[in-house]
């Protein structure tokens, strides 16, 4: 039986998308594996305590997308495919989201790349063997404004063939992480804190004066429990709210 969250009140996005958001998560990262017999509508309802039709809604669209399939005499399984558009629907999401709670679509602009030896603490941090770190400077847009600034630092031996320029570095990182590398991200360790803008922030976040920003420095780790990104990000939550789901 897959473990169910509540899904009550307090978050803006259409409840038959958090469903679908939760669902295609369990599939994308192995939690619900290929060949896995769902259980009914009615049961999942009944676990998510929400109404059966909002649960048909969600599985309709994962069935179009190639998530699950629905088998006679068996039921809803899952197909153990991973479509690109798929993929691309679960990592676009960004964890800005709106005040009213609803889900926000990033784009971003990279500031710089670089490739250089590793600090002691960066190679200590990535367990690196070999090789120097790849640096990159990038800012998150979101309805149209910067929204963050991130710099994030990954072992240059785990990833060969890096692009070299910026115009050609990924939109979604992660994705391409798992595309081209067969890394997934898999857990992210988080520290978080405020502290008042500094003079690059309020450049690059095109901010009005030295308010107070959210700093979130972090280690994301691959399905193998690899350090794969050390990342140190600055935002304003000036019209979005910060959301990190725990399930």
């Amino acid at each position: 039986m897959p473990v169910l969250p509540n899904f009550g009140a307090g978050e803006a996005a259409p409840l038959y998308e958090r469903v679908k958001r939760h669902m295609s998560e369990a599939i994308l990262v192995g939690e619900w594996p290929p060949g896995m017999v769902l259980p009914s509508e009615t049961s999942l309802a009944q676990g998510f305590g929400i109404a059966v039709g909002t649960v048909r809604r969600a599985m309709s669209d994962l069935v179009a997308e190639g998530l699950l399939t629905r088998r006679r005499k068996t039921g809803t399984v899952v197909t153990g495919r991973t479509p690109h558009h798929s993929l691309r629907f679960f990592f676009q999401y960004f964890r800005l989201h709106r005040a009213d709670g609803s889900l926000v679509r990033s784009t971003s602009q990279f500031l710089s790349l670089e490739f250089e030896p590793g600090t002691p603490a960066q190679i200590a941090a990535l367990q690196i063997r070999t090789g120097g770190v790849i640096k990159i400077h990038r800012i998150r847009h979101a309805d149209g404004r910067p929204v963050m600034q991130d710099r994030l630092v990954m072992a240059e031996e785990r990833l060969p063939h890096w692009p070299r320029d910026t115009a050609e570095l990924p939109p979604l990182l992660y994705l391409h992480l798992l595309e081209r590398y067969g890394i997934r991200i898999s857990a992210v360790r988080e520290q978080i804190a405020a502290e008042l803008a500094s003079d690059e922030d309020i450049a690059l976040l095109q901010l009005g004066g030295r308010q107070a920003v959210l700093t979130i420095d972090e280690v994301a780790y691959d399905q193998a429990g690899v350090p794969t990104i050390i990342g140190w990000h600055r935002a304003t939550t000036t019209a979005h709210a910060y959301v990190n789901e725990v399930r």
